[in-house]
Formats: structure tokens, sequence, C-alpha cells
């Protein structure tokens, strides 16, 4: 298909750009200006765009679930930090519920350059795709993709047949999957843009990744016959190339806050040393143990200095060229490096890993009793090349790892494969296992934790004669409404239960409301201080995702000008920084508005997505909004005990008793009573979180919410009447 390139304005092409890959139609459609307005772009619009293609009943492998492609009016934009986000919007095959994810590098950026605002795929096609979205001939086309299972393998013969066409490697982003996405329901999406900057035997300059790895959105991919995804695009050129309203002011803002980033970044994170791995140390404090160790049974180690930022900086980035994953960041927190595979087809080759991030550390590092860095950024590359979410697949390990050490599994079950905490070998091989589904234990893994806890279940019934354990499971499966858990231990944050309970209505993940660490120094002294940051911060980190912009330039890095804002101010949320982005965002659209105002813009679509859930989940909506127990407190006498000195000290508080009257009791009735106290909290916060919202009791938005905040007349008919019923 051809089509005329739309000049930008105000950071719009306000063009659609819909694919039917099972019968080959391609067409361009305009945004209606109210649509546009109202959700603004990014996660906001996929999910509008998602709404209006399903019904409660659509499956995530049905042919009308689309996969959606959204950056926002702020993305691609260098004169700024950050700016280029994309997201990823579908039904999740893992939850069933809508799934995002966020991701970066150059795609949502040049998909813009293109002349699109989102990209719409829907339908299966019938053999392996490739769709090429190409800006400079303004033409789409599928056609066939190489029959290559491993993403870097087809990353290169991608790279090469578009440079063999005379394309410039710059100009040259593109979206791909691997068989582990095929194979698991928790496939990611590999973002691939070329990097001049970094070093390589033999030259300079390589392709490297971002991920879309939460809610298995590549499994969508590729059960849509789709391989890849390529767009053939350039910078926009000239004065004032993004159609700002005020292209003075957009670029005044970018060097203030460019300007903030350098000069407090080398003294605070140090993120462009030390990557988003240098929350290791933070998280593994021992007054904050929120650090998970063995599946989040401990918070702390001294060995998790070993899988620092620290140690990664020192020893294994490598810091030579750029780290940036667009151009005109100054965060530069894009780290990587090299390292020898032991495993795998590729085994003794020297590949360069995008990463690792604090989550992958985390994962593949303490919370399987692995303190080795180089395993840990090996399976990075593993999962990176079969396309399956690191956070998923490695939650899900510990959870099993867990499962063998307490008796729930046991060779029997399994042909005589087993995992344990700290072998590395086992965890590599299981990991290949998994994504190529080589065993029935590996192919039961594939299908999620879910469908796990049920299987375990069974299993041990069957080999013990004794009680379905399933309740214990469930203890410690750490997930929420399916998506296993982002890597916070929340033993010391209400506020991040909260979070991951119901604030996060993807599942359990921490992009909506991260309020762990900024609970752990105090924020949020009161129930109701609490409730209020599950408004405040989902407005601005969701916001971001609407606009295109990466949230690390503002969460990251705290402007010393926030210290001296007005005292009814929340401090934690930056707001010196919020003033920058709020100048940006009124520069591109040309309004007027305070940026409280900006993100308040947010509650139509977190609204949305809550509606989009309770339409599938229906009166039991509220009763998904719950966290396993292991991530409230002590699942057993002896986790109790680890933390002996802590929890005394919180029971003591709690009962109002001396600390050696609470000494004095058996450890089982302490625990007793400080789960039920820690559960009581939680309860109590999640519904001063739904009353917050102006939702009901049982966490479904009433009519009246949805009038005022202006969504009710953007909703299905269908969907107006199940939402009248649920409150009725």
């Amino acid at each position: 298909m051809e089509f005329t390139k739309a000049h930008l304005n105000h950071g719009y092409t306000n063009k659609i750009l819909t694919i039917n890959t099972g019968n080959g139609a391609i067409q361009t459609s305009d945004i209606d200006p109210r649509v546009r307005d109202f959700f603004i772009g990014g996660r906001a619009l996929g999910l509008y765009l998602l709404h209006k293609r399903i019904t409660p009943t659509t499956d995530p492998h049905d042919d009308e679930n689309p996969l959606i492609f959204s950056p926002g009016p702020l993305g691609g934009i260098p004169q700024f930090p950050g700016t280029s986000k994309c997201m990823a919007v579908s039904l999740s095959p893992l939850t069933g519920i809508p799934g995002v994810s966020n991701f970066g590098g150059h795609f949502g950026a040049y998909i813009k350059y293109a002349g699109f605002d989102a990209l719409e795929i829907t339908g299966k096609a019938l053999k392996d795709t490739m769709i090429v979205i190409d800006g400079f001939k303004g033409v789409v086309s599928l056609m066939e993709a190489p029959a290559i299972d491993h993403v870097f393998d087809l990353e290169k013969v991608i790279a090469d047949r578009f440079v063999q066409a005379g394309h410039d490697k710059k100009d040259i982003v593109f979206l791909t999957t691997g068989i582990g996405a095929a194979n698991t329901t928790y496939g990611c999406i590999n973002s691939h843009y070329f990097d001049p900057t970094k070093i390589m035997t033999g030259g300079k300059g390589f392709f490297r990744t971002k991920q879309a790895g939460r809610t298995g959105l590549g499994s969508v991919m590729m059960d849509k016959k789709i391989r890849a995804i390529v767009v053939l695009a350039e910078f926009p050129k000239g004065e004032n190339p993004f159609g700002a309203a005020d292209w003075e002011k957009v670029k005044a803002a970018g060097s203030k806050l460019s300007k903030i980033v350098r000069e407090v970044d080398p003294q605070s994170l140090k993120m462009s040393r030390k990557g988003s791995a240098g929350l290791i140390s933070f998280m593994n404090k021992e007054a904050y143990q929120s650090l998970p160790v063995n599946n989040y049974q401990l918070g702390s180690d001294p060995r998790a200095e070993n899988i620092s930022g620290k140690f990664y900086a020192e020893n294994l980035f490598d810091h030579r060229g750029m780290d940036g994953c667009f151009p005109g960041c100054s965060l530069q927190c894009t780290k990587g490096g090299w390292v020898t595979l032991t495993t795998g087809a590729q085994k003794n080759q020297k590949v360069w890993v995008d990463g690792p991030e604090y989550e992958t550390a985390a994962g593949f590092g303490s919370n399987l009793g692995m303190w080795n860095p180089e395993f840990i950024m090996e399976a990075n590359w593993h999962c990176d090349n079969y396309g399956i979410d690191t956070i998923t697949t490695a939650v899900i390990m510990a959870f099993l790892m867990e499962c063998f050490q307490r008796g729930y599994l046991a060779k029997e079950d399994t042909n005589g494969f087993t995992l344990a905490w700290g072998d590395e070998k086992s965890a590599l091989e299981f990991i290949h296992q998994i994504a190529r589904r080589e065993t029935e234990f590996a192919k039961e893994t594939a299908k999620g934790m879910v469908h796990l806890v049920n299987w375990i279940s069974d299993r041990y019934v069957e080999r013990t004669g004794q009680t379905n354990p399933k309740k214990e499971l469930l203890r410690f499966a750490m997930h929420t409404k399916g998506l296993p858990f982002s890597l916070y231990r929340t033993h010391r944050s209400l506020s991040m239960q909260g979070s991951y309970a119901a604030a996060s209505d993807i599942g359990a993940h921490h992009a909506a409301a991260w309020l762990i660490k900024v609970d752990l120094l105090g924020a949020f002294p009161t129930l109701q201080d609490k409730a209020r940051a599950l408004i405040t911060y989902p407005r601005v980190r969701l916001g971001n995702d609407n606009m295109g912009l990466c949230k690390l330039p503002w969460v990251d890095v705290f402007n010393p000008e926030s210290e001296k804002m007005k005292k009814d101010t929340d401090m934690y949320i930056n707001p010196a920084s919020q003033e920058i982005y709020a100048d940006f965002y009124n520069g591109m659209l040309g309004t007027n508005m305070t940026w409280e105002t900006i993100f308040e813009q947010t509650d139509r679509d977190i609204n949305l997505q809550r509606v989009m859930n309770a339409m599938i989940f229906g009166k039991d909506t509220g009763k998904y909004d719950w966290i396993p127990d292991r991530a409230i407190g002590p699942t057993d006498d002896d986790l109790y005990d680890a933390e002996k000195a802590y929890n005394d000290q919180d029971l003591s508080g709690i009962m109002k008793k001396p600390l050696d009257a609470i000494q004095k009791m058996q450890t089982g009735e302490k625990r007793e009573t400080l789960m039920t106290h820690r559960k009581e909290q939680l309860r109590q916060l999640i519904q001063s979180y739904y009353h917050e919202r102006g939702w009901n009791f049982g966490g479904i938005p009433t009519v009246e919410t949805l009038k005022q905040v202006g969504l009710w007349e953007f909703l299905s008919e269908e969907t107006k009447s199940g939402i009248a019923k649920l409150n009725g």
C-alpha cells in the first residue's frame, strides 16, 4: 500500500496505520481530534484502540485481538532527555486481561517519522510474515519473513537485507521476537536500533536492543505469525521539525533538564555508570530488606555486592561510546557488556548483552540465589535471543526452586530434572528447555504461574496421596492477576503492596506506582498518604507512558530545587522537574497547563483499563486486587525469626506491649498476629484507594466517576451496560 507521509503538528501525525495480516488489508485513517486530545497517545491511545476492537469474551489468541504500538506526542524529540518510549498493547495471553508493555529504542520515534501515531495489527498471517513500513518511499508491505528462530540471527539477516538495498543502518529500526515467544505465554518483543558509537572487534557500531517484556505481547506477535516489523525513516529536518507550538520553549525545557541530569547523576545514583542495576545496593540495605532473595523469602544478602551496579560498572560494563537509548538523552543509562556463553547453540561465543537492568539482575541473581554477574548476563542474553521476558522467567524459576526446596516438587515429577538455589548450570539449561518446550515440565512452565500452581498441586497429590497443597503454594507463588512480580520485596512497604495489589491493573508490575523507594525513605507516613500516593504517582508514571517519555530522568535524578518547594508539595515526586516537563508539554501542544493538571488527564486511561478488567472479571474484580502472603510478611516461623528483631519491634508497636513481653511469645503466635495486622492494613489501603479513585467497594468505577472524568462517552454500549449492572 502506498501512503502520503503526514507532517508532524504538535508532535502528532494524526494518522493510524491498520494492518490485517490475515487478509493482507492495509489502510490508514485519520485520528478523530476528540479521541486524540482526550487520550493523548501512547498507553492511553493504545488502550482506547484495544477497547474498540474487543469484547468481554475476546480471547488473546483470537484473530480480532489487536497488537498495537503507540508512541506519544512528545516521543522522538531529541531536544529533550528520554523521548523515545513506545507502548505495546494487546490482550495478554499470560493474564487474559489488557496487557501493556513499555519499551525504548528508536521504534516509537521512527513510526512517527514514517507518518503514524499508532500501528494497529489484527488477524493472523498464514505464514511467517515481516511488515515493512518504508517512510522514504511511502509504502507499507507484507513479505515472507526469514525462517529464523533466534532473535540475533534474525537481526543480522534483516539488517543485511536493508543495508544491501541501500539504506543507512541508522535509518533502519525494527521489532523482532523468537521461538521462545511462540512456545510460552510470556514472550517479549525486541526493539532493535543501530548504535554507531559502540566498539566491537573489527569495527565500530552495532545494533542494540530494548525489550517490551511484560504481559507476553511477544507471544501475541508470534501467534499472528509476525516475526519482524521494520520501519525505514529518518530524523525530521529543518526549523521546528516536530511542529511544536513554541519550539524555543521546548528547546529551553530540554536544555534545562539535560543540565540537571548531567550535574546531579554523577553525584547521586550514577546511572550513567551503573545503569539501573545500581538499585541493587539500595534495596539490599539491612534497614530496608527489599531485595528479593530465594523467591522473596529474604530481603538482603552480603553477596549482593557481587551483582551490584558498582561491580558491573567496574568489571563488566563497556563504557566506550554513548549509552543513551535515543539521541539527546544525557542520562546515558543503557549499559551493556560482553560475555562468553557457556551453554546453548552459541556456546563459547563472545556476545554483547544489553543489560542487565535492575529487574533482570535481581531476578536471575539474588532471587535465584545466584551471585555470579556473568551468569546473569548470559541468562539475560538467552532470554532476549529466544524472545521471552526475563522477569517472568526468573520469578517462575524462583517459585519452582522453592517448590523443590519444600518438597512440593520432586525428581519423579520432572523426569529427574531439578532446580536449586545457586545451581547455575540447571538454571541455564531450563531456560533453553522452556524456550524450546523440550520436556513436559518445561511445557507446563511455559504456560505461566497460574497454570503451574495447579499442575504442581495435582502432581503432588498423585505422588504423595496427601491433601492438595494449592492453598500453600499460593502463599509464595509471586504473581497478581497472573503476572509475576517485578523484583521488589514489599514486607516493609505497604504502599508498594497496594501498588502491586490494586494500582497496577496489568498485574504485579512497578510501572504504575513504583513507591517502594520513597516509602522506605518515609514519604507516606499515614494510610491516607499512601492511598493518595497510589493516585498521584500513577498519574505521572503512566502519564509519561502516554506522552512517549522515559521516567528515569524524572524519577532517578532528583532536582535540588524540589527541596525548596512549598511545604504542602510532595518533595519526593520531584516537582521542580515536573515543571520542566510541563514546559515541554505546553511548548509542544500549545497549552497552558500546570504539571498537576497535565498528569490528572491520566485518570482517563487508568479508569479505562479498570473498566476493561471489570468487564472480564465481573463482580469478582476486587478479589483479584490482592497479593500473596509472601509479599506481606513471613510465611513461616523460620522466616519470622530471620528478621526477628525488626518483626518483634513492629509487633510491639502494633500490640502496644513492651518489647520484652513480645520476645517471650511463641514465634507462631507472633507471626500470625503480625500477618493478620498487615493484611488488615492492606485491605484498608485498598479500600481507601478505591474511595480516592471514585470506585465502589468492589473496585469497579462508578458511572458517576466515568462521566466525571469524561470517559463515559467513549465507551461501547455493551461496556456502559455492563458497568451499570456491576454498580447496580
